[in-house]
């Protein structure tokens, strides 16, 4: 069963500029990357321009756990770690009676 990701950064004041081009690097290398990974969203909203929310798909948990400790996730998790001021992440599952996803 698929393994869904959910991250809400809320990056500090002012580095913004600094944090985006880490995240799109690490997003782009774990699709490109990573075989298990599906689909990996970076979403910003106006509404709140500090934050900064992933939506990621992998083939499975195991899927998951590959991607935290490639080199890509590492470099990042250690060069963003000083920029974020808060960081939440929600692992779960698809439900059961969900809609298949349409392909893009």
């Amino acid at each position: 069963m698929n393994c869904v990701v959910i991250v809400r950064f809320v990056v500090k004041p002012g580095r913004m500029a600094d944090f985006m081009p880490l995240m799109e690097e690490n997003a782009t290398r774990s699709v490109e990357d990573e075989a298990g990974c599906r689909q990996f969203d970076v979403v910003l909203s106006p509404a709140a321009a500090d934050t900064v929310w992933l939506y990621e798909i992998y083939d499975d948990a195991a899927a998951f756990a590959v991607h935290q400790k490639t080199p890509h996730f590492l470099s990042f998790d250690k060069a963003t770690a000083e920029m974020v001021a808060d960081k939440m992440v929600v692992v779960g599952a698809p439900s059961p009676n969900s809609p298949a996803p349409s392909p893009l």
